[in-house]
């Protein structure tokens, strides 16, 4: 063969087919609406919280809380069910659910009724992510990836930004038409969630024909089909949501099910404590800390009896994940990244409204475009970055993680304090760039760690850092520390920076160990029983 004829051999080999960035694509828009339906609630805290007769911690829970449990929960028996049945559908489905609940929150007329429908969108959108990291993962190559990955996750900053300017301007041109309350009784914050909820019904059907490529093929390991995935599916849910964990305690044996039953009862005390230690009693559902306390120890038990079960049920799945020290430091340390970003994005519009006496329509507009903007370019260059990085150092792309943990801090410092609308709506393209800049590299590595048929499984593992300690945790300890405060949002929001010192000691320990677990990842599956 000649010297030219084997360059050109080797271009079409690693030519990407233009149908893999066509199904990336539509993947990206349903990630845009997915955070469009999720965030819009922070142009609309405002107007909830008087409506509703609400807190700022109350706001925190309804954001991050009764949302990131059970998107967690159900983010594993889904995560499961994409490693084994159909991805494609499997995100139809997730996503005329998520679609469906958001249009439910508008009909909300107390804490209660709305906290319902936030779990019913953490539950729908709890399938997205599993399902969108596999089918990525089997449309471009390895080289790719984390590049791929970062452009899906640029839906993130996008959603977030259209959501601010679709919320603003609903809220605004409703009220000002509708002072009374419009058809149905509904005011303008109630409009905008049925507005954006029912599109995702229509995005469903072209979702739905997408292609469902071989799992693992591109990467010479083609996984043939699961016989019985529902059946997985169901186990996994006996494994996780209470109270049904009992039966699955109770199916490996006396030992298991006692040492089950202990660990709910120390979760109770632990949730129990905290409540009496911040000084908070019994009061209104959702506003009284023992809620957001509970759903915190709920969450913990079920992930606890969750990597209980795997152990038995998939060793060389628990051993790559649960079993695997570097796993766990790249998702601590992401987890960190996202307790400080979502409580950001969250908490920035409700600041802005207050602090500067800015209109919805305008804040939407500059907040959102610019969080989008800052977003958007952070999370690719951070992707192209990793790649980069990946290619010269084995542990490249932890480096990437590690600047998005810390290089926002003094501008969110900064944000935070000024008394310039200006310099607030600059920083927040700036946080938003640097922090978005981990996403990509995080999401790469948590993949490389593990086996095609387990990346569902790890997706919705990496998740349970982002939502049950950055997600859960960030924006409430802000609300929280906001409410104690007398309304000090901005006492609040810096308080999220407390999380940064272990950030970064689960990094830089992540350093360390990527690389060797990187190389050893099928060694590691075949002492575990794998057969590969």
């Amino acid at each position: 063969m000649r010297e030219g004829d084997g360059q050109a051999s080797l271009r079409e080999e690693d030519a990407v087919p233009g149908y893999s960035w066509y199904a990336l694509s539509v993947l990206v828009v349903v990630y845009v609406l997915n955070f469009v339906d999720r965030q819009i609630l922070s142009i609309l805290a405002n107007d909830i919280k008087a409506d509703l007769n609400l807190t700022d911690a109350d706001l925190g829970f309804l954001y991050g809380t009764a949302f990131a449990v059970f998107y967690a929960l159900f983010g594993i028996p889904l995560g499961r069910l994409a490693d084994t049945w159909h991805r494609v559908r499997l995100m139809t489905a997730g996503l005329a659910l998520w679609s469906f609940m958001t249009a439910v929150s508008g009909f909300a007329r107390n804490g209660t009724q709305i906290t319902l429908a936030r779990i019913g969108v953490g539950v729908g959108e709890a399938s997205a992510s599993p399902a969108a990291y596999s089918l990525i993962s089997d449309y471009f190559p390895a080289r790719l990836r984390a590049t791929a990955l970062a452009i899906y996750s640029s839906g993130i900053y996008i959603g977030g930004g259209v959501s601010l300017f679709i919320g603003g301007l609903i809220v605004e041109n409703w009220n000002r038409t509708y002072p009374a309350g419009g058809p149905l009784g509904l005011v303008g914050w109630q409009a905008a969630f049925v507005a954006v909820g029912l599109p995702g019904l229509l995005l469903a059907i072209l979702v739905f024909t997408l292609r469902e490529p071989v799992r693992g093929a591109i990467d010479g390991l083609p996984t043939p089909p699961h016989p019985n995935p529902f059946g997985v599916f169901v186990r996994e849910l006996l494994n996780i949501i209470p109270p049904f964990t009992l039966i699955g305690a109770a199916r490996r044996g006396p030992v298991a099910l006692i040492t089950n039953v202990a660990v709910a009862g120390i979760a109770v005390l632990a949730a129990y404590a905290l409540t009496v230690a911040l000084g908070s009693g019994p009061g209104r559902f959702v506003t009284a800390i023992t809620d957001q306390w509970l759903f915190i120890a709920v969450g913990w038990y079920a992930v606890f009896c969750w990597a209980s079960s795997l152990r038995l049920a998939d060793p060389p799945a628990f051993k790559l994940i649960w079993g695997s020290p570097a796993f766990l430091s790249v998702v601590l340390g992401y987890g960190s990244v996202a307790f400080i970003a979502y409580a950001a994005s969250f908490w920035a519009a409700p600041y802005a409204e207050l602090r500067f006496g800015i209109s919805k329509a305008e804040l939407g507009f500059w907040l959102g475009g610019g969080g989008a903007l800052g977003g958007f370019l952070g999370v690719i260059l951070g992707g192209r970055m990793a790649d980069a990085l990946h290619q010269r150092f084995e542990a490249g792309r932890v480096f990437v993680i590690l600047f998005g943990l810390v290089s926002p801090i003094p501008f969110i410092i900064v944000q935070f304090t000024t008394e310039s609308l200006p310099l607030f709506l600059v920083l927040n393209v700036v946080v938003g760039a640097l922090a978005a800049s981990a996403l990509g590299a995080a999401a790469a590595t948590s993949q490389a760690l593990v086996l095609p048929r387990m990346r569902g499984i790890a997706t919705a593992t990496f998740f349970i850092g982002t939502t049950l300690i950055g997600l859960a945790l960030g924006p409430y300890l802000a609300g929280y520390i906001s409410s104690q405060a007398g309304g000090n949002l901005s006492r609040g929001l810096l308080s999220t920076l407390s999380i940064a010192p272990v950030g970064l000691a689960a990094l830089i320990a992540a350093i360390v160990l990527v690389p060797a677990a990187g190389r050893t990842v099928r060694e590691r599956a075949r002492a575990a029983g794998e057969q590969v």
